[in-house]
């Protein structure tokens, strides 16, 4: 089930770059990167919840904060620094596992390549950990958001996210980010 993950989130990234490649041949449209001066920094804080799936059908839902870090080094290509963390004790017991794993406020870090295939909206790709005092597991990230620029420096930014940890279990996340250009 886990490299479905992986193919799934491969094709739904390469069939979206591809598709709206030429768009941008052809499009004059301001982006945020032009509206401010071609800035290639981007900071932003999240506010958000992420979502355990469990085997015995129990839904948890955990929230949490973030600090992101993006450098943009042309208009629609980027890296960032995705910092998450989740605000409570919690145990996920999967299918692959006869015991529940307890984390105790993990903080999630990922190193994404970012592509922006058409206006704001940003896709997202990349390794990461997630850690706590007791466990460290090793994930990929995949996700989007959308930029709404609100002033000439700043913007408001709905994201999803799946991560999926190897050995261990998935999570989605929500999140809403209040993010500056400089």
């Amino acid at each position: 089930m886990r490299s479905y993950s992986y193919i799934f989130g491969f094709i739904l990234f390469s069939l979206s770059a591809n598709a709206v490649y030429s768009q941008h041949l052809n499009e004059a449209k301001t982006t945020c990167h032009e509206m401010t001066d071609n800035p290639h920094f981007r900071a932003a804080v999240l506010i958000g919840h992420t979502y355990f799936p469990t085997e015995q059908g129990e839904h948890l839902y955990i929230p949490s904060f973030g600090l992101d870090l993006e450098y943009w080094w042309s208009q629609h290509w980027g890296i960032g620094l995705h910092n998450d963390i989740e605000v409570e004790n919690f145990e996920i017991i999967s299918a692959n596992r006869e015991v529940g794993i307890e984390r105790s406020y993990p903080l999630v870090s990922t190193l994404d390549i970012l592509y922006k295939p058409w206006k704001e909206l940003v896709l997202l790709m990349g390794p990461g950990i997630e850690a706590d005092n007791e466990q460290t597991f090793g994930l990929v990230r995949f996700g989007m958001e959308y930029e709404w620029m609100i002033t000439k420096k700043w913007d408001v930014s709905p994201s999803i996210f799946y991560d999926t940890r190897f050995e261990a279990f998935d999570s989605w996340s929500i999140a809403l980010g209040f993010g500056r250009h400089f």
